[in-house]
């Protein structure tokens, strides 16, 4: 191994990647990336639910690129990342139109279900903004462990879906911005308090679009999925290439 260099924005580091459709059960194909970690088995597996694709959302958004890039290598997670329909990115367009949280069901249970098939083990689906009402509203499989949910707007979440994942006693974790345009600690610890197990985290100085906190929002997702590869490290010393720059996150408003 040469001398560790810093982990920087745009590092991807060694993983086993491919390029996988989902299939829905209305039909659609969606486009999907799976990363693994390169030499071992993964030890728990996060599904990323994207924001708002009318807005700029997609799966490249900058802190799933990130964890697709970083995760696998520094915290042994599966990341598997995919976009809704009607959505495109860098990685290609997926079948279908936005429905505004409706059709978008199907997504949730096509990744749930490529997950289940594949043997990825503990799965968690992760949602940020307008995937975090898709986590919530969705999410909640037998096959899922819990639910993370970054700048979660609770949009199009309603009562009876924050019910069922206290009756289901599973981890809902919101990680949330201390200056979000939506829903800020405060209002969410009360939209929140029908979740007797929900933890809500507050970010200091954070904003909805995490620009500049992702390596912040990263730590708190590896806390929970493999608290024993936290906090993450900002230097890699073995290979290490720079992606391409992308648009992440778009001017998502949930």
């Amino acid at each position: 191994m040469g001398s560790p260099q810093r982990i920087r924005p745009n590092s991807v580091l060694p993983a086993r990647r491919e390029a996988v459709t989902l299939t829905t059960a209305d039909g659609l194909e969606l486009v999907a990336e799976l990363a693994l970690p390169q030499e071992r088995p993964p030890v728990a597996t996060m599904i990323c639910l994207h924001p708002l694709p009318t807005h700029g959302g997609m799966m490249d958004s900058q802190i799933f690129r990130k964890a697709a890039a970083r995760l696998p290598a520094l915290a042994q997670l599966a990341v598997l990342r995919f976009n809704t329909r009607g959505t495109r990115s860098m990685q290609g367009i997926s079948d279908g139109a936005f429905d505004a949280a409706v059709g978008e069901e199907y997504d949730v249970a096509a990744a749930i279900e490529y997950a289940e098939f594949t043997d990825l083990p503990h799965i968690w689906v992760v949602g940020w903004s307008f995937g975090a009402d898709l986590a919530l509203m969705y999410g909640n499989d037998p096959g899922v462990e819990g639910a993370i949910v970054l700048s979660p707007p609770l949009r199009f979440t309603g009562p009876e879906h924050l019910a069922g994942w206290q009756a289901a006693e599973k981890p809902v974790i919101a990680i949330v911005p201390e200056y979000d345009d939506y829903l800020r600690p405060h209002e969410a610890r009360e939209r929140f308090a029908a979740i007797q197990q929900a933890e809500v985290v507050a970010v200091p100085n954070g904003r909805h679009l995490w620009v500049g906190q992702a390596e912040e929002v990263l730590d708190h997702i590896v806390r929970r999925l493999n608290p024993g590869a936290a906090p993450l490290p900002d230097t890699w010393d073995g290979p290490m290439a720079q992606a391409t720059p992308k648009v992440g996150g778009g001017s998502d408003i949930s």
